[in-house]
């Protein structure tokens, strides 16, 4: 079965897998989230987001030549792309475009470290959703 021919539904997927439909891939969908979305800062990592029109999430990572070089930043967006499959919540996301844009600190830190901003970032966007709906209400 061709999984590019068929891709999987929404309803569909299960578990912890990644596949080119939850990735942010061209250089537009980047620039849109970054200047139509908002943001959430922290020390490691700057997260924008947009709503999209897609029934799931899209994850994008962007490290530029400040945060260190090739091998480096192949490595912290490896990472990243790990946390967020492997987040618990990450079903419970809203239909965004997430980017991460990796600040040059990023480099020195480790595993631990990376996943709890990924995470606080992240779980920051549950609750704004919480938020919302008990104003509305």
């Amino acid at each position: 079965m061709d999984e590019r021919a068929n891709p999987p539904r929404p309803a569909e997927r299960r578990g912890e897998g990644f596949t080119r439909d939850d990735r942010l891939r061209r250089r537009a969908e980047f620039l849109h989230c970054y200047r139509q979305g908002r943001r959430r800062g922290g020390p490691l990592a700057t997260l924008f987001f947009v709503p999209n029109a897609l029934p799931h999430p899209r994850l994008g990572i962007s490290a530029s030549r400040k945060v260190g070089g090739a091998v480096v930043r192949q490595q912290l967006k490896r990472r990243m792309r790990e946390i967020y499959r492997r987040w618990k919540q990450r079903g419970r996301l809203p239909s965004v475009d997430l980017v991460f844009n990796l600040k040059p600190a990023a480099a020195a830190a480790g595993f631990p470290d990376l996943q709890r901003e990924v995470e606080r970032q992240l779980g920051s966007l549950l609750g704004e959703r919480r938020r919302r709906r008990e104003r509305s209400s």
